[in-house]
């Protein structure tokens, strides 16, 4: 499966949900904070102010000229939030709603450091390319797609959002949610496993997609396929919450084509520049588009994430491994993204797996220890003998 896995060095207890203490390396270390709707009075407004459900425009403070068009903007920035440790990366998320003619870019910035580029996006591609930003690298860290990765400690951070508009016109992006996860775990080859707990027995009924029955499907957008997990696994959990495109929607889209929801959230993830529907923050806020919660953040264990299952919360999860790694799969990857639905009543994961031959063999049940150990891990032997990165226990958490 085509996607991007950096060097994790971190692991994050999500905001909102608890569940008992999961067994976790010595020395894991995690913070995620995000500002939601009335939160956001706090901080720096340079032309932003408080709307119903969260920030917008009130009076531009520049103008910006971009793609032969011209755009008002107005600003905000977050306070200023220690993570109470020597964090090794961050990754942003944001909420928002940008109807035609609007866009936003997030920012983030180290004590000591300038601004970094996380994401330049808009739920529509008329106005923005939705995009990451290359080359960003200097003494202080560096910008992996949507992973800052520090070279030296990160002890505090903030957030900034630009809101932009066209020029003339009054309508506005809305800002309903900003917040960054910061984390620093211990690099490791192997997790302990954690015990079955409150989600044994349980599972939700997410629809069932196959990416593979899209292969070749959109080439401009990465060509549908094994290219295609994370939207695929998004779009599944969009709509398990109710929600998701309209047929106006998906009038663009080719009728001989089936499930044609995931060829829409495809689009609608896609990052021009790293070229890819992979970006984590892109699809939590591709899925926050239809008036949903969603963030990327790390958990510390499958009975972490269990705790979310018992709340009616499927999780989407990334992880990497060969092919004798993961007993039931029938492939190796060096980057996947799946959905959790549920667990056995022996505690073993039930997953929504989008890598499969059609929507029928979509759900698959994978051992519990043999799952953990390669969605936690930081490190992992490839088939040769040397070593590459694991995902760190990544998850997106999309609830309503």
């Amino acid at each position: 499966m085509t996607f991007r896995v950096v060097s994790v060095l971190s692991a994050v207890l999500a905001l909102g949900f608890t569940a008992a203490p999961p067994a976790v390396a010595e020395g894991a270390r995690v913070d995620y904070r995000e500002w939601r709707s009335a939160q956001l009075v706090q901080g720096e407004h340079e032309g932003t102010a408080p709307v119903p459900g969260g920030l917008a425009i009130r009076r531009p403070i520049g103008v910006l000229d971009h793609a032969g068009r011209t755009y008002d903007y107005a600003r905000w920035t977050s306070p200023r939030r220690v993570t109470g440790f020597a964090a090794t990366q961050a990754v942003a998320s944001w909420n928002a709603d940008t109807p035609p003619g609007t866009w936003l870019q997030v920012d983030l910035r180290g004590d000591g450091t300038g601004w970094y580029v996380m994401g330049r996006w808009a739920f529509g591609d008329q106005d923005v390319q939705r995009t990451t930003v290359p080359d960003q690298s200097d003494e202080h860290g560096s910008v992996d797609v949507d992973t800052f990765l520090a070279a030296r400690p990160l002890r505090a951070y903030q957030l900034r959002v630009t809101l932009y508009r066209l020029t003339g016109t009054r309508t506005s992006p809305l800002l309903r949610m900003a917040g960054a996860m910061a984390s620093a775990i211990p690099d490791r080859f192997t997790v302990p496993t954690s015990a079955p707990g409150v989600a044994r027995g349980l599972e939700l009924p997410v629809p069932r997609y196959s990416q593979n029955v899209h292969e070749g499907h959109y080439p401009e957008y990465d060509g549908g396929g094994e290219a295609w997990c994370s939207p695929t696994s998004t779009e599944m959990v969009v709509e398990y919450h109710g929600r998701g495109p309209t047929a106006d929607d998906l009038s663009w889209v080719d009728p001989g084509h089936v499930d044609p929801t995931v060829d829409h959230a495809a689009r609608h993830t896609y990052d021009h520049a790293y070229r890819g529907a992979g970006n984590w923050p892109f699809n939590t806020a591709y899925a926050a588009a239809f008036g949903l919660r969603a963030h990327v953040t790390r958990l510390r264990s499958l009975s972490e994430l269990e705790g979310y299952i018992a709340r009616g919360v499927p999780v989407i999860t990334s992880q990497s491994f060969r092919e004798d790694e993961l007993d039931g799969a029938g492939y190796g990857t060096a980057g996947h993204i799946m959905v959790v639905i549920g667990f056995t009543a022996d505690g073993d994961v039930i997953a929504n797996d989008p890598a499969s031959p059609s929507n029928d063999a979509v759900r698959r049940v994978y051992d519990r220890a043999q799952f953990e150990n390669v969605w936690l891990r930081t490190k992992r032997h490839r088939a040769d003998g040397s070593i590459a990165s694991g995902s760190g226990g990544i998850a997106y958490i999309i609830s309503r």
